[in-house]
This record gives structure tokens, sequence and C-alpha cells, in this order.
């Protein structure tokens, strides 16, 4: 597989590979069904007003510096290849930077009922996969960007490194040096088959050589203990089950409607305190997040008189290691599972909650994810997304926790003051992203107002669920 492009995020090289990993892909080709679309949006506000010139210019630089942001999707329905990545030779900033005035008195709920329709619409697919609107008129003369992306580009650890490429880390950096725009090659359809050609017959080679090494491995451990052996098989067939089974139906009796429309909210917690609640049980940051959000949807359903025992839950698992924390692309695994909401004591609940998130993080089948994904993209269209529908549609709620900047960042010398993150719905009645930013964890809430219509409750409930949380120390 081929490098399009490296770039450097403030010190640390970012390479990007021509082609779309076989996850990559899947998240592409399953859209035909609108419900799966995998729009991912970050709301930034920032303490000034940003001159539109200047943010030209900045996201001009950045775009010649990041292939992904000057590059649309290419595939061909002959080939077994995933799509290409190619730069689009007609590519024009003035349509993805937008700007626009926020209506309303500027507050943050008007700007939240701003960026909801902006999340929602899908892609221009014969285009780079991003957006960016940039907000005036916020009250206090604040300003905000609504940056939106295509979850094939990349996953959330990703796409934090990316936008280094458009922030600062001190107010008065010097300005970075504006690269030459990249060379255009638009392949011709000869040129695309040999290229695909190509492309799978090496990974073929590498993939037999894999099958080949794990075999000989296998053997070898067959031999010397033949029982683990067909335990471990066993393990790995049960743990595929579990992963690829279809869930159609969600476990709420009241978070049952799906559509296409959705509505954003906000709320944050300070980073330290909810650390410190992790400790509580010997766990981490993440088990704060989500046991607030198993707990703020047992208080939701017992406002309407519902007995919810348990919820189905999907949660990414980052699997980047050393080698992908500096290649673009998704590197996690869509974990899906139950979990128990209905615990009077919540240190039972956050044990119960960590334990869940463990078991998931240690499916055997987490290593197949790639390999499963390279077989799916062999099927039909229409069949994939058949199959993902089955999976994703029976979620009551996706969760993901994405680890934000540690200090400051700033825009034009202008200090950014909030990150919120919106995840995809995909099927599911809600999405709840976390991000951290300095000392602040910004929680992101994406839902399905037909499934939730009484937003309000739903948002209240949550912040009830992290005060009970932070009230454990």
């Amino acid at each position: 597989m081929g490098i399009e492009g490296t770039s450097t995020n403030q010190g640390q090289s970012v390479t990007f590979e021509d082609r779309m990993s076989d996850q990559d892909a899947l998240m592409w080709s399953i859209e035909k069904d609108p419900m799966l679309r995998s729009t991912v949006t970050t709301l930034m506000v920032l303490d000034g007003e940003l001159r539109s010139d200047q943010l030209h210019h900045t996201f001009d630089r950045a775009s010649r510096v990041v292939p992904r942001l000057r590059q649309r999707v290419r595939g061909n329905p002959l080939s077994l290849a995933p799509p290409r990545w190619e730069f689009d030779p007609n590519f024009d900033l003035r349509y993805h930077l937008r700007s626009a005035r926020v209506p309303g008195s500027g507050s943050m709920a008007d700007l939240l009922d701003m960026a909801g329709p902006i999340a929602m619409q899908g892609f221009d697919r014969a285009r780079p996969l991003w957006e960016a609107t940039i907000v005036e008129g916020l009250a206090g003369g604040k300003s905000a960007i609504v940056l939106k992306f295509h979850h094939s580009i990349t996953d959330g650890v990703g796409g934090v490194e990316l936008m280094l490429e458009l922030f600062e880390l001190t107010p008065d950096a010097a300005e970075r040096k504006m690269p030459h725009a990249p060379d255009i090659h638009v392949l011709n359809q000869g040129q695309r088959f040999m290229d695909a050609f190509q492309h799978e017959s090496r990974r073929q080679l590498a993939f037999a050589f894999q099958m080949s090494s794990a075999g000989a491995s296998s053997l070898r451990d067959a031999l010397s203990d033949p029982a683990s052996s067909v335990t471990s098989s066993a393990e790995l067939i049960a743990s595929a089950g579990r992963i690829l089974r279809p869930e159609g139906t969600p476990l709420s009796a009241i978070m049952t409607r799906r559509t296409l429309s959705n509505s954003l909210d906000v709320l944050s917690m300070p980073l330290d305190l909810a650390k410190k609640v992790g400790h509580h049980i010997g766990g981490t940051i993440n088990d704060t997040f989500l046991s607030g959000i198993a707990r703020g949807m047992s208080l939701y359903h017992m406002h309407h008189g519902a007995e919810q025992g348990t919820l189905r839950m999907g949660m990414p698992i980052n699997i980047r290691g050393d080698s992908a924390s500096t290649t673009s692309g998704n590197s996690f695994v869509p974990a899906r599972f139950e979990i128990q909401i209905d615990f009077e004591d919540l240190t039972e609940l956050m044990t119960h909650i960590r334990e869940r998130a463990i078991a998931a993080r240690d499916e055997p089948a987490n290593q197949l994810v790639e390999p499963l994904s390279g077989i799916l993209n062999k099927l039909p269209t229409t069949v994939v997304t058949q199959v993902f529908g089955s999976m994703m549609k029976g979620l009551d709620f996706q969760a993901s926790n994405v680890p934000g900047s540690p200090i400051p960042i700033y825009l034009q010398g202008i200090p950014v003051t909030a990150v919120y993150p919106f995840g995809p719905l995909a099927g599911a009645a809600v999405n709840i992203t976390l991000l951290s930013y300095q000392n602040e964890l910004n929680i992101g809430v994406n839902l399905d107002p037909a499934a939730v219509p009484d937003k309000d409750v739903f948002m209240e409930c949550l912040r009830t669920a992290y005060d009970e949380l932070l009230d454990l120390v």
C-alpha cells in the first residue's frame, strides 16, 4: 500500500495511506442507509472574534499539509480493493469553509440549535469529506467553529491530531510557512484498475504470509498444549458470535423510535474530580464517564415510569498502538454489550460498568475486526448495509471517550475556551461523547428527538447523575 503524504503536527509526523482501510471502507459503504451515516462534528468556542481573511489562509495552509482535506473518495464497483483517496482536481476552499451569524441572542443554546442541522446533513460524496462553519455574533464577543468530517477520514483520536494543524499552542506563535499546493494526478480507468490489482496482490501476499506464520504458531501450540488450544479456538468462535450477532431491536421500553433528525446539547465537569471518582473503585475517568451515562439513563427511565434493568450500548475501543498513533484513519473496535443500569448503590454501578467495559475490550475476536471487514467489503453494498443495520439499530446509546489537549490552544492568538464533540447516532437513540480539554471534561450529547422528545428532562437526568457521582469524593 502506498503512502499519499505526510503532515507534521507540532513536531509529530502523520502519514496518510492512499487507500481506505477495510474498516474505513465499511463506514463509507454502509451509508447507503442514511440512518448509518458516520458524521463527526466538533464545536469549538473562542474567546474573541476571528478574522475571516486570516482564517481562510489558515485552512488553506492546513489543506496543503493534510492530504485528506483536499482528497475525495474514488471507488470502482468492479474492483475488490477498498476505495482510493485522490486529490480533487476541482478543490474549492470556499465550499468547505463558510461563515454564518448565530441567530437569537447569541447564547450557547442558540449556537447548538444552529449546529444541529449542520451536523445532520450528509456530505457531497464527490468532494473532500469535511466542512467548517465560522460562527459570528456570539454573546460576549465570542465566536465559534463548527467543524465536521466523515468518520472514514479518521477516528476521534486521529481527529485531535489533525486539529493541531489548525491551532497553535501559544498565543504569539510565529506564522507557519505556506507550502505549495499538492500535485494533481487523476487516474484514468485503466490506471485505476491496475493500481487496485497491484494493491490487492500485495495485500493477499501479506495476508498469506501472516496466516502461514499464525498457522505454524497455532500448530506448535496445539502440539505442546492441545487442551488449551481447543479452548482458545472455542473462545474465539464464541467471541466472534457475540460481536457479529444481529440485535435489531433496542432494549429500552421508551427510546424506541428512530429518525434522521437530531438535537444537540452539552455539559461539562472538572477532570480532576472525575479522575478521583474513578480512583474510588480503582478505575479511570472512563469509568466515571460511562457510569454517569448509565445512572442518567436509569433516572430518565424512572422519570417516565419505566422499570428498565438493562440497556445495550456501543463503544469504540481505541486500539492505536505505537505504529498507528502516527497514521491517519481509524484504529478502533466497535464494541457492543449490555449493561445493567438499575443499581441503587453507585459504587456497585461503577464496578459493574468497569467490568463490562473491560470484558468488551478483551474480547478475543477484536483481533478479527480488520480481516472480517475485508470479507464484508467483498459482499454487495446492500447486503453489507443490512448486516450492519441489524447490528447497530438495536443500540440504545453510543458512548465515546477521546483524550484532548491538556494545555490551552489558540487560533489567530485567540484562546479556545471549550471544545465539544458530537459523535454520529448511526442507529442509536443517543450518542454521548467526551473530549477532555485542560481541566474540563466536555460532553457532547447528540440525540434523536423521536427517541428522546424531552431533551431538557434527559439532560437534567444526566447532570444529576454526574453530580451524584462527584459527591462520592
